[in-house]
């Protein structure tokens, strides 16, 4: 990337940019002669990246007539922003990958202590209730916000859904810690009202990364689910080592729900700082987020303001022609409409069976009070594994038909999990749930790394925010089809 920098009076090129290897051509004041020569001599010698960055003439060298007090803003051409698109990727996966954690670990911490607050609530079923409080929430933001994500300033969306998920991580402590650890209806009603506000604040995270991620690097979308994967692996590997700490000690169901919570708002608060002020620093994030606006994105807008880019002027008037050519979201759901369906039914299946019935219809067994928790920890890390599984050419499931059949193939899990819970043992509970936890995470990350394949960007960040709306409109029909466990149980 070219860009003027004034030093000591003299305007002169970046020599970073110019050649690496230049140490000795910075030019502090020095006369412009020498450089002249030197950056000749080195066109000869070796060719300078410059001129494979599609410059066909050096910058004005020693010819500055004023100083700034800040270096100008970043402007990225289709010549310099090719270098920015492969720097950077690991970490950039590596902050997708803690934002997936942070989209989830609250949620997954209040799922995880679910037998805390079943010892707290007894007769209010929570782990199915406060399930119901968080996804009508989730799923009713998701779709305002996709109704309108053209318009959306998805920087602000995301921002706004980390803080509330740090407030309403403090507020768990702050409860719990007002009650004492007490039960009752008021407090049962406290909890309830904070598993909305995860939800709410998961609807406008979740569809927000998803569709800025979907324009970048499918790369970014594994890692990102593998995060969310990651945080219930995490809180399930905790819940087990917090039991076994405080199992004997007073309070000890209090104790390491406490320390859940703690851990998820120190969670929520490094999203925070990572989003706003890592992420979109990153070059090849940049380079993903400029090449969305000149195909006429306007959501990424407050994002490149973030990372220091501005477009050429003439670039952003003279894309309103292709702002206008994208698909509409209609159209795109409807070429769409098997990958749709493909998310609807793995969460419906997995939703109408974790947690609730793991959690509360499969009996007693040898394990005890651990037995739940092995469950619910088995299925969380083979979620984890799965959706690295389709890094594994091989494994990966590229076909719009033999998706459909493997997903509409879980079904068999229902009876499979009915037959195990009323005959078999704890063995063939624990495949059975690890088969669950796998075949979800694998499934989820096939679809959506293949679906926006072939679209512009506005189109693949529309699509994005599109098949999460279709996710968690899966995962609330499950778990209202949870309940029908139980039939016949007297509630």
């Amino acid at each position: 990337m070219w860009v003027g920098r004034h030093v000591g009076g003299p305007q002169v090129a970046d020599p970073e940019e110019l050649h690496r290897s230049s140490e000795s051509s910075t030019g502090k004041g020095a006369s412009s002669s020498p450089r002249v020569y030197l950056f000749s001599l080195l066109s000869v010698v070796s060719p300078c990246p410059f001129w494979e960055s599609g410059f066909t003439s050096l910058p004005a060298m020693g010819v500055g007539d004023g100083i700034e007090s800040h270096p100008p803003a970043e402007v990225y051409t289709d010549g310099n922003a090719s270098r920015g698109r492969v720097e950077g990727k690991l970490k950039a996966m590596a902050v997708c990958w803690l934002l997936g954690n942070g989209s989830l670990i609250c949620w997954n911490s209040m799922l995880t202590i679910g037998d805390y607050y079943g010892y707290l609530f007894p007769n209010y079923h929570p782990t199915r209730v406060l399930t119901l409080a968080y996804q009508p929430f989730a799923l009713g933001t998701t779709a305002i916000m996709t109704y309108y994500e053209a318009k959306v300033n998805t920087r602000l969306r995301n921002l706004y859904g980390f803080t509330l998920f740090f407030i309403s991580s403090l507020m768990v402590l702050i409860l719990d810690l007002a009650t004492s650890g007490r039960g009752g209806l008021g407090p049962y009603i406290g909890v309830c009202a904070i598993a909305g506000a995860f939800g709410l604040a998961d609807g406008f995270v979740q569809g927000g990364i998803v569709g800025d991620l979907s324009f970048m690097d499918p790369d970014f979308i594994q890692s990102f689910f593998a995060g969310l994967a990651a945080s219930g692996a995490l809180t399930s590997a905790l819940r087990v080592v917090t039991k076994a700490a405080f199992e004997n000690s007073k309070n000890g169901l209090r104790k390491g729900a406490i320390l859940f919570f703690a851990i998820s708002a120190f969670f929520e608060f490094l999203c925070l700082l990572l989003y706003a002020f890592i992420f979109p620093k990153l070059p090849i994030v940049k380079y993903y987020r400029s090449k969305a606006a000149k195909e006429g994105s306007k959501t990424v807008t407050a994002d490149l303001a973030a990372g220091g880019i501005q477009l050429p002027q003439n670039e952003d008037d003279g894309e309103g022609v292709k702002a206008q050519d994208r698909l509409s979201s209609k159209q795109l759901l409807l070429q769409n409409i098997d990958y749709a369906l493909d998310l609807y039914l793995i969460y419906v299946l997995t939703l109408s069976i974790f947690p609730g019935f793991l959690a509360e219809d499969t009996g007693s067994h040898s394990l005890g009070s651990w037995y739940a928790i092995v469950l619910i920890a088995m299925y969380n890390v083979l979620d984890l594994v799965g959706r690295y599984t389709p890094l594994i050419n091989c494994l990966r499931i590229t076909s719009r038909r033999c998706l459909m059949v493997a997903i509409v193939a879980r079904f068999l899990f229902i009876p499979a999990f009915y037959v195990t819970a009323k005959y078999g043992g704890q063995g063939w509970m624990i495949l059975l749930t690890s088969l669950l936890g796998f075949t979800n995470g694998h499934l989820t990350v096939c679809v959506l790394t293949i679906a926006p394949q072939g679209y512009k960007g506005p189109e693949q960040n529309a699509l994005g925010n599109l098949l999460v709306m279709c996710l968690l409109a899966g995962i609330f029909s499950g778990v209202v089809l949870d309940w029908l466990w139980l039939i016949g149980k007297g509630w």
